[in-house]
């Protein structure tokens, strides 16, 4: 190798040590070079017994030598590299290798360039060097240059070694123009380009009927995807309109359940007051009872028989008792038939959610209270259900010891117009 008219040799520029291109390269006083870092550990291996020795001519130096750069051959040792890789990226310079998959050149020697051409008539593929003597060269005239490809010998008859330039509608195969002559003789055949250019009329038609099939599809997802979209839109309207007559619902029940806790106290305090009305006037019968029951104890101790006799004549029957109302022990004497109406009330609300999906379409003649509620659907659910509890309610508030086990009588409901 020549730089600036001098032989470099590659051995001169290499560690004896490492035997690799001097790195960091460094001069001991007998002369000869090493990497710093490789006389650096070989004389600390030496170290304890105080004498340091040049691998190379064995000279003793004690004490251990101070190393330094030595800048020259350092810049020597770049250039060196520097050259050596040109060089040996020369050869390559704008070359494309074949990898795996790729068509190799059939020409190039030793590594293989990538194929760009293949020759139908040599049989052979070709790199971008070695192709253009098929351009340049008279002699390549007529052959047919494809792109590169692995299956040259597919298109070689088997049986005359020649190229298939033609094709058999008959037997719908490739042969060559021996075969015309004999095997194929009297079929249908044409020229090989000649049926692929039909083919390719055929593919395009059929490409253009499958672009039209593709629009139409395309048409119809969009048409799908507007049609989801909508049925999205009216399922979240539904199910918000749905919320809030539920909402409204609940509030109204919730504002019921309330005056019918009101009622119950209501109802509750004045039973109760009564009851001890009715307390207040036992309490001063017993007392007067007591009071009377004390005087005649002391009459009939008396001993003077004229006081006896006079406080006799003063004597009159003890007070007629009040009649007592009938006071029930049971808690659902009174309010037996408010229990019995909200429970019927939660029937009937249990009954609208189990049925009420099939009972919203459902329109027509209704017998009683329950035909009633399953009527009320989503226009009038809410004041339907009202309309149900506050029958319940008249009816319960109708307190009675005679009709605390009898439910109050269903009405008929009128038929809506």
């Amino acid at each position: 190798m020549a730089q600036a008219g001098v032989l470099l040799d590659k051995d001169q520029f290499n560690c004896s040590i490492c035997l690799d291109v001097l790195k960091d390269p460094v001069t001991i006083p007998c002369g000869h070079s090493y990497c710093s870092g490789c006389i650096q550990n070989y004389w600390d291996q030496d170290d304890y017994l105080g004498v340091y020795v040049c691998p190379q001519c064995r000279q003793n130096f004690n004490p251990r030598p101070l190393l330094a750069r030595n800048t020259i051959l350092a810049d020597v040792v770049e250039i060196f590299k520097n050259t050596t890789l040109q060089d040996a990226a020369a050869p390559t310079a704008g070359r494309t290798f074949a990898e795996a998959g790729d068509v190799e050149c059939d020409v190039c020697i030793g590594l293989k360039s990538k194929a760009v051409s293949s020759c139908l008539v040599c049989l052979a593929s070709y790199c971008d060097d070695h192709v253009r003597p098929h351009y340049e060269s008279s002699a390549f005239k007529k052959h047919k240059l494809v792109a590169a490809s692995k299956r040259l010998q597919e298109t070689i008859c088997p049986r005359h070694d020649k190229l298939l330039e033609v094709y058999c509608r008959t037997d719908k195969r490739c042969i060559c123009s021996l075969c015309l002559t004999d095997e194929h003789k009297g079929h249908d055949t044409v020229l090989a380009e000649e049926e692929i250019q039909q083919k390719k009329r055929q593919l395009s038609e059929i490409k253009q009927s499958s672009q039209l099939r593709i629009q139409q599809r395309e048409k119809e997802v969009q048409e799908l995807r507007k049609a989801i979209f909508s049925l999205s839109r009216s399922a979240r309207a539904a199910a918000e309109e749905s919320d809030a007559v539920f909402s409204e619902l609940i509030r109204s029940i919730e504002l019921k359940r309330f005056e019918v806790r009101e009622l119950i106290k209501a109802q509750e305090k004045t039973a109760i007051g009564e009851a001890e009305k009715l307390l207040e006037q036992i309490q001063k019968e017993i007392g007067e009872l007591k009071k009377n029951e004390d005087e005649l104890d002391k009459l009939s101790h008396a001993e003077d028989p004229i006081h006896f006799l006079q406080s006799c004549q003063s004597l009159h029957a003890p007070p007629v008792l009040s009649a007592s109302p009938l006071v029930a022990s049971d808690p659902d004497f009174t309010f037996g038939p408010v229990t019995t109406a909200v429970s019927d009330f939660k029937a009937l609300l249990q009954e609208v959610c189990q049925n009420g999906c099939v009972s919203i379409y459902e329109r027509g003649r209704y017998k009683d209270l329950y035909h009633i509620l399953i009527f009320c659907t989503i226009n009038d659910s809410v004041d339907c259900l009202l309309t149900l509890f506050y029958f319940f309610i008249l009816y319960s508030s109708k307190f009675s010891s005679g009709s605390r086990h009898k439910h109050p009588p269903r009405r008929a409901h009128p038929r809506r117009k």
